[in-house]
């Protein structure tokens, strides 16, 4: 079983962060905790990068990008049942959809993901064999997008992996513990009714350009 490694302070708590980029560093230090030397950062766009950028300064280490989006239904721009990766690694769960409906929502997810991969691909993870990865994400909601990430990193014969995010639904939390040897965030909420933007007092989407402008300032 995984590890897990909170804040209890800060438990079911809204408003925690003040941003991305300080969310970040409140998990950087939170990681801090884990017995693992961490090797590599790997962070999921768009709003992983700002938390990933914090992480990956704090223990000096290189960052990458893992490509993952979420399966959207039909109707809708931003709900999930599942989630596809940049190694073609697929999760999702039943839904009620027909097959012709599923096949069409996963095939938009990978021609987003490719899309994402041609925009990123020199983040691209490479030649992390045997070593210490944390993944990270602004925060877990369903968790799909994770767990696919996960599987995509497994895959590659890395040594440890850590899934890291300032805040996570109970929910998200429970699917991916006994995948990975640590889960790391500082704020969980239990309520049935999770947003990610919640933890946070600022708040936007951030464009492609503009996580592509901190990828290169990092660098």
């Amino acid at each position: 079983m995984s590890k897990l490694i909170e804040d209890r302070k800060l438990r079911d708590k809204v408003n925690v962060f003040r941003d991305r980029f300080y969310g970040g560093k409140v998990l950087a230090r939170l990681l801090n905790k884990i017995d693992i030397k961490l090797d590599v950062v790997i962070a999921i766009p768009a709003g992983g990068i700002p938390v990933g950028i914090e992480v990956a300064r704090h223990f000096n280490i290189d960052l990458k990008v893992a490509i993952v989006r979420k399966i959207l239904f039909p109707w809708t721009s931003e709900a999930g049942f599942g989630a596809v990766s940049w190694t073609n690694k697929i999760f999702y769960k039943n839904t009620g959809l027909s097959k012709e409906e599923l096949e069409k929502c996963i095939e938009n997810a990978l021609k987003s993901v490719e899309k994402r991969m041609k925009l990123f691909k020199k983040y691209l993870p490479s030649k992390i064999e045997n070593k210490n990865i944390v993944l990270v994400d602004d925060g877990l909601a369903t968790g799909y997008t994770m767990y696919v990430a996960v599987d995509s990193i497994k895959d590659m014969g890395v040594k440890n992996i850590v899934v890291g995010a300032p805040t996570s639904s109970i929910h998200a939390i429970n699917i991916l513990l006994d995948r990975v040897d640590y889960i790391v965030v500082p704020n969980i909420r239990t309520s049935p009714i999770f947003a990610v933007a919640d933890a946070y007092t600022y708040w936007r989407d951030l464009t492609e350009i503009e996580i592509l402008n901190i990828l290169e300032k990092y660098r």
